[in-house]
């Protein structure tokens, strides 16, 4: 099953608990999130090669015009609790599916734009959108397959993005050349509907939310009903009577109707004001655990550091290629793009910062900020090279320390603990992606107003120093403090209401889940 259970007893109940192995079926799922993560990001990761392209058919500013590629990434994080909250509900598999079909309509329906407008809505919102979903998707499985491991599976699930942004630069470069941007858009939209595939492997240890509601209203309606035993039209004489049990009595249509007109009429108004006051408790809930977790001062520090990280080290995705040509480094095509040197390096970068992530005596947390103030320097001296080979060499310096992104899992899962990684990784890739958003279009907006990139690297060399800055000094242990105590998710309403609902009726039907307790724990 690629998981093994821990039975547990707590106050005389025996409770199944999935754990994972750290490999088996595991490293089949981290292949898939590996190709998942090629395929939907190798097109936004390289969209430096398509920079120039939008600048010289659409004839609009830098400023605007990076608003594109910026959205391809940075929608996607923006979005990303929504799109954890898809994945809880209805599982990883049908999340990567609709991401598939997302990317690779919003690459496709980009070869048919007529201006910039449209372009940021199919390429920078769609295709974000998409990217998001899958990005989401491959984490959650690949943590819920991994412990000990983690940090290495991370790893190489995110490397996909950087291969695929490798790949995808002189992939895209010769597809233009051959078939020009039209092609090139529709060709590489036709790949991403491979992610469809990357899916199957994607098996649940545990059912979805989605699932045990709805399993849990069927057995409630089955309750009710065998509280109502249904007498039949017409006995046979010698038919002894039986209770009506759930799943072996047959329910007419025309009785399932008359008992919902009965239960609307009777209950309706009861019944939507209990409702709205359900959701609003769990509402706000929901928002008070969002900001306890805003209290952890080492979790906002990191927080403000991915933003300004995100901030400082996005644009050179976007316009390093345009910074040698405009500076007269280069003369024509280069053999390997820039962006090409960013994202091996990156993917070399993640595989490296996972690995030592795992080892007991580095604390990931200063290895992130370590890395942070790192690329910030690397970004100051962008504007003082001359010369195109330091520029490539800065290139793959910032595209290694940028597979510090691989770590944010990991280090949230250290600061506010595993049972809040979902909630609280969507809030830090809320910052990083706004981040991402508003870097390129600022850095463009310098270069119109001054026709330079200089002032605009120093700007974002600078915020990128701060953000390490400002997570090094939170993580200090001279500042050590107690993390306030979070008020009880909605989750536990959920989970006292299926746990009662469950109890109610057995179903016999389903022996992977043959107990109350086993059910409830596979929720969490």
């Amino acid at each position: 099953m690629g998981y093994t259970t821990t039975t547990t007893t707590t106050s005389g109940t025996k409770t199944t608990t999935p754990k994972p192995l750290d490999g088996g079926w595991g490293w089949v799922v981290v292949a898939a999130g590996f190709m998942a993560q090629f395929l939907a990001y190798g097109s936004p990761q390289s969209v430096g090669v398509l920079y120039p392209e939008w600048l010289h058919i659409f004839q609009e500013g830098k400023g605007m015009t990076a608003w594109v590629g910026s959205l391809a990434v940075g929608v996607g994080l923006i979005v990303s609790p929504i799109c954890s909250a898809c994945v809880i509900n209805f599982g990883a598999r049908p999340v990567t599916i609709f991401s598939g079909v997302m990317v690779s309509g919003g690459l496709m329906l980009s070869a048919f734009a007529p201006n910039i407008p449209f372009l940021i809505f199919s390429y920078g919102i769609v295709v974000g959108i998409g990217c998001g979903l899958e990005y989401a998707a491959t984490l959650t499985i690949t943590c819920l397959y991994f412990d000990k491991k983690k940090g290495l599976a991370l790893g190489i699930v995110t490397t996909g993005a950087s291969v695929g942004g490798f790949l995808y630069a002189t992939l895209q470069n010769e597809l233009i050349e051959l078939f020009g941007l039209h092609g090139c858009l529709l060709i590489t939209g036709a790949l991403a509907l491979n992610l469809i595939a990357c899916a199957g492997p994607m098996r649940p240890l545990t059912p979805p939310k989605y699932y045990l509601k709805q399993r849990a209203a069927l057995l409630e309606r089955a309750a009710e009903e065998q509280l109502r035993p249904i007498k039949p039209a017409q006995e046979p004489a010698m038919s002894t009577e039986k209770p009506v049990v759930a799943k072996e009595t047959a329910v007419t249509i025309d009785t399932k109707e008359m008992l919902a007109t009965e239960r609307r009429s009777l209950f309706s108004c009861s019944a939507l004001v209990k409702l709205i006051k359900t959701k609003l408790r769990d509402y706000s809930r929901n928002f008070s655990s969002t900001l306890a977790l805003l209290q952890d001062r080492v979790f906002m520090a990191l927080c403000i550091s991915l933003f300004l990280f995100a901030l400082g080290t996005i644009p050179p995705l976007l316009f390093l290629e345009d910074v040698a040509q405009s500076e007269g480094l280069l003369e024509g095509v280069a053999a390997l793009p820039l962006v090409s040197i960013i994202s091996i390096m990156g993917a070399v970068g993640k595989m490296g910062l996972g690995i030592m992530a795992d080892l007991p005596f580095i604390n990931s947390i200063f290895l992130y900020a370590f890395t942070t103030g790192a690329s910030g320097l690397a970004l100051l001296f962008i504007p003082l090279t001359k010369s195109y080979m330091v520029l490539q060499i800065l290139s793959a310096t910032l595209g290694f320390l940028s597979g510090n992104w691989s770590l944010t899992p990991y280090i949230t899962t250290q600061v506010v603990g595993a049972e809040k990684l979902t909630e609280a990784h969507g809030i830090l890739m809320f910052f990083g992606g706004f981040g991402i958003i508003m870097g390129p279009p600022v850095v463009g907006w310098f270069y119109d107003l001054t026709q330079s990139y200089h002032l605009a690297f120093y700007f974002s060399g600078g915020c990128v120093i701060l953000g390490g800055l400002i997570l090094f000094i939170a993580a200090l242990p001279c500042l050590e403090y107690t993390k306030p105590e979070p008020p009880p998710s909605s989750e536990s309403f959920e989970k006292e209401f299926i746990e009662h609902t469950i109890r109610a009726v057995p179903d016999p039907t389903l022996p992977s889940m043959s107990t109350t307790s086993e059910i409830v724990s596979r929720e969490q």
